[in-house]
């Protein structure tokens, strides 16, 4: 067998191929481009595909258009835990690190240890995750932008949210981008700001909505604020922008996921969305060897509070696993438990013996995710009454 192992980096790698314990080729350097992926592909290229592995620290993205290119050339891909190969390394008399010994050791591991191989879909998994934390990266930005509108309007014109159920509408949005202040609103033409709610509301808001708003402009207590009006419609503008990129990017994500055709997709309640997340950030399953891995990567698993005698008789999540996973995990028991029996039931009596919303989702989202292990790793559909 031929091992290549990698060291990764942003604009230059290192690589080594060994075979029967043998130094086939020194460690060397690459450029990550065209000429650099060459010259390393050119370094075991004699050997045939099956006899190869090329492994890799899953570490960070640099490595990912590597594994691309190296996958679509049909050679197997092993992904090794940094610490795993650091402790290769630390077996050596003088505990050296650079980037050369690295990539050694990285033959080294894969020649004495047991490794994972890379599933063929997890390139698109890859992709997929990319995509999910970009999905979340916006929306966070879309919200710091929504609560800087508020605290926009509560100066310029304080009694504008009491007219709304909120000021986050399309209709809201249209008469802050024409009128941004309780000045221009009372002063506007009742005919034209009823039209302009009318329009964007979809009917729900008629003249009756308009004379509220305009009586509560003229008693408004705010006072004249050009700079701030400025700051309100260029927000919106923002917020109106990203609302745009994240359809985009949501129908992206949907198409990818479709195309994996995940048995996931089974569990009533899991979107589209939840469901990429969740797919995602697990990748190949196989990396868990029980559901309560899975639980702790997640950061479901109840945090341990004990000293002596004393042992707490409740604890909180450890929230200490991918946030991107919990986070969908919880949002997918709440949609999961209105969608499915035996789940609404675990909800309510979980929630009849902690009291709290949150306490009993986290219980049903450690459930859930024990049902996610069992039908991936056996590849079978959800089938709870």
């Amino acid at each position: 067998m031929i091992y290549v192992g990698v060291d990764v980096a942003k604009n230059t790698h290192y690589a080594c191929v060994t075979g029967d314990q043998k130094v086939i080729t020194a460690p060397f350097s690459f450029t990550n481009d065209e000429m650099g992926f060459t010259k390393f592909q050119n370094s075991f290229a004699k050997y045939p595909a099956a006899d190869v592995i090329v492994g890799l620290e899953s570490t960070s993205i640099y490595g990912e258009n590597l594994m691309a290119f190296v996958a679509e050339l049909g050679y197997r891909i092993a992904l090794i835990n940094p610490i795993e190969t650091s402790s290769i390394r630390k077996t050596r008399i003088r505990n050296s690190k650079t980037d050369k010994i690295d990539a050694k050791s990285i033959c080294k591991y894969l020649s004495r240890e047991e490794y994972r191989l890379m599933q063929p879909k997890e390139l698109a998994l890859f992709q997929l995750r990319g995509l999910c934390r970009f999905r979340q990266t916006v929306k966070k930005s879309n919200c710091r932008l929504k609560t800087q509108l508020v605290s926009y309007i509560d100066i310029n014109f304080p009694e504008f949210g009491s007219a709304f159920c909120s000021v986050h509408l399309k209709s809201t949005y249209a008469v802050l981008s024409e009128f941004p202040t309780a000045g221009l609103i009372a002063k506007a033409n009742i005919t034209k700001l009823t039209n302009l709610l009318n329009s964007n509301s979809r009917g729900k808001f008629n003249r009756e909505k308009a004379d509220k708003l305009k009586t509560l402009a003229k008693r408004s207590i705010a006072s004249p604020n050009r700079d701030m009006a400025f700051q309100i419609i260029n927000t919106i503008k923002q917020i109106q922008l990203i609302e745009l990129q994240l359809d985009d990017i949501e129908k992206r994500i949907c198409t990818i996921f479709n195309d994996i055709d995940s048995i996931i997709k089974t569990i009533p309640g899991i979107g589209e969305i939840n469901g990429s997340m969740i797919l995602s950030e697990i990748g190949d399953i196989s990396r868990f060897s029980n559901p309560n891995q899975l639980i702790a990567f997640a950061g479901l698993d109840p945090t341990v509070s004990q000293s002596g005698n004393f042992k707490a008789k409740s604890t909180r999540m450890s929230k200490r696993g991918s946030s991107v996973l919990r986070y969908a995990l919880v949002n997918a028991a709440w949609n999961v438990s209105l969608n499915n029996d035996t789940f609404k039931s675990y909800y309510n009596e979980k929630f009849a013996q902690k009291g709290r919303h949150y306490a009993a989702l986290g219980h049903v989202a450690g459930k859930l995710t024990r049902v996610i292990f069992k039908i991936l790793k056996d590849n079978v559909p959800f089938n709870l009454p």
